[in-house]
């Protein structure tokens, strides 16, 4: 190999190209596990024929025209909540059917028909298991309701306060879907709930009243199920703020309903820079020409955009879908960003994987692609202590003038530091 040959000056031109011929053969080898598999992990761009042929049955069950079906309040108001209605689109047995009735009592589901458009009806089924309720939700003995320990970091009506310069406006329990990992199903209930004007003022004046306060997160719920006008209304007020520099909203109608994103959005981000979105996307199939319209739209508004994936057991913990995921994220133009460990929620317990799954997933991304598709692994603190970064060892020895280091590759390199 070419680091085991202490003079390179001595070797021909011919020879520096075998070695960097077999350094190239050796580093395909590296990733010959993904390349053999990433053409069966589909994106919803390589399965346009199923979901095309689904949404066409969707529209007709639902007496939907085509303008409707681009319409985000249509879409939300037409949300499927009851195994009737999903048995005409998937045809699901009568067992899951009284699953769905039996766990859908204690906790609440819904579904946009554009999510639905992207699922089989298969309890293995990536989008199925994050969209429709499962018996072991109900089997659950180890989540609590809440691990983030809110209801003790809000010293506002609405404010989450975690870190030193930023924090949380919780402004809605509504989303477009009700995924059955969310972290905050406690605050679901049994409707949809926009936080009122007044409380609103109270966390605007907590801002105004706090200079170290640079950074907002506006989440919920979803940002997004707030009408423009209200959207418009906050982000105007915190711009108003001189301490605050960024505004981020916190998302997953992108995933769920794209639709959602509309010219008159558009607009109101566009006044009131810099905004940052984060989202949510768990698996390549979410990934959709939708989606690249909807991006593409919110990149030109000046926006940008970042991924939270969730780390879920049967949907997401193998080190090819994740990859694959992020591949596809890019290049929509969402920057992957963090992969959360799932939380312990009451009735979640099921999603949750390992944490050597992980770190074996961050290991098959560290140098086995590019930067840009690398998020952090994050596992938040219980009680709200904070997202304590998860990272493979790479430093194996430190004696400050020099440290030992493991490479992606697993080789061992002595590295002297000159001071």
């Amino acid at each position: 190999m070419a680091e085991d040959i202490k003079n390179k000056d001595n070797i021909t031109a011919e020879e520096k190209r075998k070695i960097a011929l077999e350094r190239a053969k050796e580093l395909r080898s590296r990733i010959e596990d993904y390349l053999n598999v990433k053409d069966e992990i589909q994106t919803g761009f390589e399965r346009q024929d199923v979901i095309q042929q689904r949404k066409k049955r969707i529209m007709e069950i639902m007496e939907c025209t085509g303008e409707n079906w681009q319409d985000w309040k249509w879409q939300i108001t037409n949300r499927i909540t009851d195994s009737e209605t999903l048995n005409k689109i998937l045809n699901i047995n009568e067992e899951q059917a009284k699953v769905i009735d039996k766990v859908g009592k204690q906790f609440r589901w819904a579904i946009s028909p554009y999510y639905a458009s992207l699922m089989e009806a298969s309890e293995k089924d990536p989008i199925w298991l994050q969209s429709i309720p499962t018996n072991a939700e109900l089997t659950d003995d180890c989540g609590v309701d809440d691990p983030m320990g809110e209801e003790l970091t809000s010293p506002a009506p609405g404010i989450t306060r975690r870190y030193p310069d930023r924090l949380i406006i919780n402004v809605t329990n509504q989303c477009a879907m009700y995924c059955r990992h969310c972290q905050r199903r406690r605050n679901i209930g049994e409707t949809d709930t926009h936080r009122s004007k007044a409380h609103l003022e109270e966390a605007l004046e907590y801002i105004r009243n706090n200079p170290e306060i640079r950074d907002v997160l506006i989440t919920g719920g979803d940002a997004l199920m707030l009408a423009d006008q209200v959207l418009d209304w906050l982000l105007g007020e915190l711009d108003k703020i001189d301490h605050v520099e960024i505004k981020r909203l916190g998302t997953r109608t992108l995933v769920t309903v794209p639709q959602r994103v509309t010219s008159e959005l558009c607009s109101i981000i566009e006044k009131y820079p810099p905004i940052y979105i984060n989202t949510q996307f768990n698996h390549p199939r979410e990934i959709t020409p939708e989606v690249a319209k909807a991006t593409d739209m919110l990149i030109k508004a000046g926006a940008v955009l970042g991924n939270q994936a969730v780390l879920l057991k049967g949907v997401n913990n193998d080190p090819n879908v994740m990859k694959k995921l992020n591949h596809a994220l890019l290049k929509v133009r969402i920057k992957p960003y963090y992969i959360f460990h799932a939380k312990q929620v009451t009735g979640t317990s099921h999603f949750i994987t390992s944490v050597d799954e992980g770190m074996e997933i961050m290991e098959k991304l560290r140098g086995h692609t590019s930067g840009l598709a690398i998020p952090t692994y994050i596992i938040n603190a219980p009680q709200g202590y904070g997202k304590t970064p998860v990272l493979p060892q790479y430093i194996l020895e430190n004696k400050g003038d020099a440290v030992k280091l493991r490479t992606w590759e697993n080789r061992e390199i002595d590295y002297k530091i000159k001071q």
